[in-house]
């Protein structure tokens, strides 16, 4: 399998450098052919012409490597070209500049550069402001007008054998990569969807479509409602300001204007100011303009960001794909003679932690379809509720509520999947990193944010700067609990992915992923293969599993349906 590495040709705008190594080894000994210029317009034909020659085989087919796959590959979509497989080094950089595996490498010593991402918006540092958060996007890339390709490539490879990687490592790179080419397949093809039924569902909820700037017949009357409610004729709820201070006009003693605080009232205003936000918020968020801006020849094409969240889920950049109501659902429906098949992987994070910590007996609950009603039938917890509860607890960290009284119960059914993430938190609360599974460290907490818990240690530290010191350990000790679980799930979901994108080759039809939302997926696949493309679901999710884990006893439950419409998936 021959390396292709794909550079930008700084001599001439808008085309690309080809060098080619015979395989891994020459690559990291940079032993590359001579480079060959591709004029822009000229790339797509050499890519399909190389893909061509590497026969049926995906493993016989070159590994193109480039800096950034949302910079390459669009263009050769657009001119009908796929690759097999891909080295993003741009992705697998941010993983190996961070991970603790692969510390002392020359990746992880290099000063920054223009391979780097800047450090994520939040969970850098200790202000109530900057807590961290697991769904913390990260910014784009540093551009760089003519990156050094094979230089960082060879970079990479030696942080590998310098790590003494496992294969962990080399196989979340692949999966990171693969993620790539699949998002911007699925944005390419987009996912089926019916702009007149979601026009139909938002003039039932909203009223008629009304000129720009102004709200639809039906919101309008409940913004009346809602004034004629705290006796403020022409109020505007949505303004937050003017509505907070009509509620405390009214005598309501409300702290913000959030739909918790709003549901708590016994007011005559509750109910139609908790419609009109509801149905604000599917204007501002699902309504025309985005009807407008992100439906195009019946195609739903939202902007994946894969790797844009620290733990390594998916981000969104633009389209809301990963905050799809159910409201709206119906209008994704398959093409005349195609049907989605769409799969949901069953209590994923709990599965995740059994495999990971190696804890028979949540192991076995984990081969159970509902892995919550295995663990009431063990007698744990009396209810599949409380089982629940009890497992985000262990997972999220919580310490009120029934979860948290829960958590005895569950470290004495567990005690090797409790330990995992306790071990985890601890971790956090003394501000060092965790890791995945397969390798992505989560970031380390700012150095005021160390500062101030050195400072809160030492003798005759103020006591509310004592509290507060701890507070925040046990906030970042909350997230780095959850990184190892929500990284790794991450990680099981790019490899499912992957392996169904490459079986799917093998389909007549096309049938091909057209969305991805942490651990659900769908595939828009030719009726008469639909049931086959379910199977195809199915035993990728166990290879995945065996990828991670090897030949773990938990299983990976899905939940698949095919059907015509998504709103009618399970």
């Amino acid at each position: 399998m021959p390396l292709l590495l794909v550079a930008v040709d700084p001599e001439r705008p808008g085309g690309a450098v080809l060098r080619e190594a015979r395989d891994v080894a020459a690559a990291e000994a940079g032993d590359l052919g001579a480079p060959v210029r591709v004029p822009g317009d000229g790339l797509a034909a050499v890519v399909a012409e190389r893909e061509a020659a590497g026969g049926t085989r995906e493993a016989d087919r070159p590994r193109w490597v480039w800096d950034d796959t949302e910079h390459w590959y669009p263009d050769l979509l657009a001119a009908g070209v796929r690759v097999a497989r891909a080295h993003d080094l741009r992705l697998c950089h941010t993983i190996l500049r961070r991970s603790t595996r692969a510390a002392g490498t020359a990746v992880a010593r290099a000063p920054e550069g223009p391979w780097d991402r800047a450090a994520p918006a939040g969970g850098t540092g200790p202000h109530e402001a900057d807590a961290p958060s697991l769904f913390d996007d990260l910014p784009a890339a540093v551009p760089d007008a003519a990156p050094d390709v094979p230089a960082e490539l060879r970079r990479q490879l030696r942080a590998l054998t310098e790590a003494g990687d496992d294969g962990r490592l080399r196989l979340l790179l692949a999966a990171e990569s693969t993620g790539a080419l699949i998002a911007a397949e699925m944005r390419h093809d987009g996912m089926p969807f019916r702009p007149d039924v979601h026009d139909a569902l938002l003039t039932r909820l909203l009223g008629p479509r009304p000129r720009e700037g102004a709200r639809p017949a039906l919101l309008a009357a409940l913004a009346e409602q809602v004034g004629a409610a705290l006796d403020r004729p022409g109020l505007n709820p949505d303004s937050q300001p003017e509505l907070l201070r009509a509620l405390r006009a009214a005598g309501l003693d409300v702290p913000s204007t959030r739909t918790a605080e709003i549901r708590a009232l016994d007011h005559p205003v509750r109910e139609p100011l908790l419609e009109y936000k509801k149905l604000a918020r599917l204007l501002s968020a699902n309504g025309w303009a985005w009807l407008d801006r992100w439906v195009h020849d019946g195609r739903f094409r939202p902007d994946y960001v894969p790797g844009g969240v620290v733990t390594g889920r998916w981000a969104s950049s633009g389209g809301g794909a990963l905050q799809l109501p159910a409201g709206i659902r119906d209008a994704v429906r398959a093409d005349p003679g195609w049907r989605l098949v769409v799969a949901d992987a069953a209590q994923l994070e709990p599965r995740v932690l059994a495999a990971m910590s190696g804890d028979g007996a949540m192991a076995a609950a984990g081969r159970q379809a509902d892995l919550y009603a295995a663990v009431v039938q063990a007698g744990i917890v009396a209810d599949r509720t409380q089982a629940k509860y009890a497992m985000l607890g262990a997972i999220y960290g919580a310490t009120t509520g029934a979860s948290a009284v829960l958590m005895p119960q569950l470290g004495r059914a567990y005690p090797r999947a409790v330990a995992l993430v306790e071990e985890a938190a601890r971790a956090g609360e003394r501000g060092e990193q965790v890791t995945t599974w397969l390798g992505r460290s989560s970031p380390l907490p700012s150095a005021a944010w160390l500062a101030e818990r050195q400072a809160a240690s030492a003798e005759g530290a103020a006591p509310e700067d004592v509290r507060d010191a701890r507070r925040r350990s046990r906030d970042w000790g909350r997230f780095t609990r959850n990184f190892v679980v929500q990284g790794t799930a991450a990680e099981w979901a790019l490899c499912w992915m992957a392996v169904l994108r490459r079986r799917l080759l093998d389909v007549p039809g096309r049938p091909h992923l057209v969305f991805f939302l942490h651990d659900e997926i769908m595939v828009h696949a030719p009726a008469d293969v639909a049931d086959r493309v379910a199977v195809l679901v199915r035993e990728a999710a166990v290879e995945a599993g065996r990828l991670l884990f090897g030949d773990t006893p938990v299983e990976f439950a899905l939940d698949v349906s095919v059907v015509d419409s998504y709103a009618d998936a399970v």
